[in-house]
């Protein structure tokens, strides 16, 4: 009958996203019983469902485990292609809410530590005040797995100091950021204006862990020299690493990005003037025949189409880091 031919084929594409919604959520989660958990279903229907889609695809998409599943060769390549509908089809669900003047959307970004201290968050919410319909999910993400998270859709953007060399991780804006040693107001180094990398090292360190991109560039320029990188504490947390200041002779380093404005930066883009600062920490740029500046990026996955939202929220945030950085 007249009619029934369109509505099947929407009865269809409606039967395989539910089906690769599934595959997704297993593929992430790990376990069928887990994934039925969060979808709401029974473990044996979810099961039954992804045991008929590899009947229909004549190969299995999941090995099974003794602790879970995981994704088989075929398995994978399903999954990329899942990624990618779900990532066009949010693209095309911004396009169609801007046609309308509503700017809606959802915007991931993974993320190295020091632009989630302070840059992100503010960026975010002027965004969000302009623009309330779009949400946004912020990722804490190292330097490799910024780029994974790209890859597998799973984020729309990276904001990352130092990225971990990828074909795939596209830039869009790069801003060099000089490596600063961070300390109590009252340091005996806290007077100078830009310190020796050898200086520093005379002092008890605390220092970000690996792989953070800090951590790589001190490693970096002390393997020219026969100094070695000694740190009293090390941490994944550069909150942690901030607090720990309070011991009067520890020294840490951070990048400009990743500091507040209330610490005494001298002539840094981004900082304010001591005599302003409520803060009982100062920041000093080091030497940079010590330790040259790194990059920090924002990109995509190469060859993504972004979501409007995300498209836009990355022009904002390209302009924000040439203004103050570039």
């Amino acid at each position: 009958m007249p009619g029934r031919g369109p509505s099947k084929r929407r009865r269809t594409t409606i039967r395989h996203l539910r089906i690769y919604r599934y595959v997704d959520t297993v593929a992430r989660v790990g376990s069928i019983r887990g994934a039925a958990e969060s979808l709401a279903i029974t473990a044996s229907a979810l099961n039954r469902r992804i045991l008929a889609l590899e009947d229909d695809l004549g190969v299995a998409i999941f090995e099974r485990l003794p602790q879970g599943v995981r994704p088989t060769t075929a398995g994978e390549l399903l999954l990329q292609h899942i990624r990618t509908q779900f990532s066009d089809l949010d693209r095309l669900h911004s396009q169609i809410a801007d046609l309308s003047g509503i700017r809606r959307g959802r915007v991931v970004i993974a993320s190295s530590q020091a632009p989630l201290s302070y840059l992100l968050p503010e960026q975010v919410a002027l965004y969000r005040h302009a623009h309330p319909g779009v949400n946004f999910e912020l990722q804490l993400r190292d330097r490799t797995c910024a780029s994974a998270a790209l890859i597998d859709h799973s984020a729309d953007l990276a904001v990352v100091f130092e990225p971990a060399p990828s074909a795939d991780f596209h830039p869009l804006m790069s801003v060099p950021q000089r490596i600063h040693a961070v300390m109590s107001a009252t340091h005996p180094l806290a007077t100078g204006q830009t310190l020796r990398l050898r200086d520093c090292l005379t002092f008890p360190l605390a220092v970000p862990s690996d792989p953070h991109g800090v951590r790589l560039l001190l490693e970096t320029a002390l393997a020219l020299t026969s100094r070695r990188l000694e740190p009293a504490v090390e941490s994944d947390s550069f909150e942690f690493l901030r607090h720990s200041l309070r011991d009067g002779e520890l020294i840490t380093f951070q990048i400009p990005v990743g500091l507040a404005d209330d610490v005494s930066m001298d002539g840094v883009a981004g900082g304010v003037a001591p005599s302003a600062c409520s803060s009982d920490l100062t920041a000093r740029p080091l030497a940079e025949r010590d330790v040259p500046p790194g990059l920090l990026s924002l990109g995509q996955l190469r060859g993504r189409t972004l979501p409007v939202a995300a498209a836009r929220f990355a022009q904002r945030l390209s302009l924000v880091l040439e203004e103050r950085y570039g």
